[in-house]
C-alpha cells in the first residue's frame, strides 16, 4: 500500500463511517481493487476507525463534556440516563466482539458477494425508516437503546451500514431523528476504541504484527489524518441530513452500489 491508496481509503472511511452507506463495505471493495489481503485490509480498517472515532469526539465534544459533567455530579440526572443507555447499547456488540471476533474477521475475507447483499439490506432498512410513520416519542428509552445496540452488533458484517442500521432502527422505533443520530455516533466510541486497544495488544504480542508491518508508516499517517478530517466533516453533515429526513437518497445509492458489487463479483 502506498500513501495515495492510504489517502483514498482514509477519505472513503471518513465519509462513509457517518453516512449510511457502510464504511466497512466500501473499504472491502476498495481494498479488493487495490489488491490488499484480508488481514491487511482489516488492520488498516481498525486504524481508520480509530481516526473517525476521534473525529466524533471532536465534533460532539460539547455533548460529551456535558455527559461527563452530569455523570460526575453523582446523581440520577438526564446525563446519567444517557450514559446508562449508551452502556446498555454496547452489550450486544461487546458479546459479538468477545465471542465471535474470529468469525467477523473471516467475513472480511469472504469476498464481495456478501458486501453487495448487505448494501442492499442497508438500502431496505433506510427505505423502511423513511416511509415508516410510528408515533413519535419524547425520549429514547432503555429498551430502544438496547434494540439499537442489537442493530449495531449486526452491522459488524461488511456492507451493512452501522450508522444506517442504528439510525434507521431508532427512527422506526419512533425516536427523534437528531437525537437518534447523535446517540448512534456516541454509542460507537467505546467499542471501537476498545477493539483498537485489543488489536494493539495482539500486535505487540506478535499475533497480528505481520498485517500491520505490511503497511508503511507514511501510509498509516496519511490514511489516519485523511480519515480524521473527512470524518469530522461527514459527522456534522450527517446530523444535518438526518434532521432534514434525506436518508432516502442514500437508500438509492446503496441499491446502485449493491447491485454493482453483486454483478462485479459474478463476472
Amino acid at each position: 500500500m502506498n500513501w495515495i491508496e492510504a489517502v483514498i481509503l482514509g477519505l472513503i472511511q471518513g465519509l462513509t463511517e457517518f453516512l449510511p452507506v457502510s464504511s466497512s463495505g466500501h473499504l472491502t471493495v476498495a481494498g479488493t481493487f487495490f489488491g490488499l489481503s484480508g488481514e491487511e485490509n482489516l488492520a488498516f480498517a481498525v486504524l481508520l476507525h480509530v481516526a473517525t472515532v476521534l473525529s466524533t469526539i471532536v465534533v460532539l465534544r460539547a455533548e460529551i463534556a456535558g455527559l461527563f459533567k452530569g455523570l460526575f455530579s453523582f446523581r440520577w440526572n438526564e446525563e446519567t440516563k444517557i450514559v446508562s443507555k449508551i452502556l446498555l447499547s454496547m452489550i450486544p456488540v461487546g458479546i459479538v466482539g468477545l465471542f465471535f471476533k474470529d468469525t467477523v474477521e473471516d467475513l472480511f475475507g469472504s469476498g464481495l458477494m456478501l458486501v453487495g447483499f448487505m448494501l442492499l439490506l442497508t438500502a431496505a432498512l433506510l427505505m423502511i425508516s423513511y416511509f415508516a410513520r410510528p408515533r413519535r416519542k419524547k425520549d429514547l428509552s432503555f429498551r430502544d437503546a438496547f434494540i439499537i445496540g442489537i442493530a449495531q452488533a449486526c452491522a459488524v458484517v461488511p456492507g451493512l451500514s452501522r450508522s444506517g442500521s442504528t439510525i434507521a432502527t431508532g427512527i422506526m422505533l419512533g425516536n427523534k431523528k437528531e437525537s437518534v443520530a447523535k446517540f448512534s455516533f456516541l454509542m460507537v466510541i467505546v467499542p471501537v476504541l476498545g477493539e483498537a486497544m485489543l488489536d494493539v495488544l495482539k500486535m505487540l504480542k506478535g499475533d497480528e504484527s505481520a498485517a500491520f508491518s505490511a503497511i508503511p508508516l507514511n501510509a498509516m499517517i496519511c490514511g489516519f489524518v485523511t480519515a480524521f478530517l473527512s470524518g469530522a466533516f461527514a459527522c456534522k453533515w450527517m446530523i444535518d441530513i438526518v434532521k432534514r429526513g434525506k436518508l432516502i437518497y442514500f437508500a438509492y445509492y446503496c441499491i446502485a452500489m449493491g447491485l454493482f458489487v453483486v454483478i462485479y463479483s459474478l463476472i
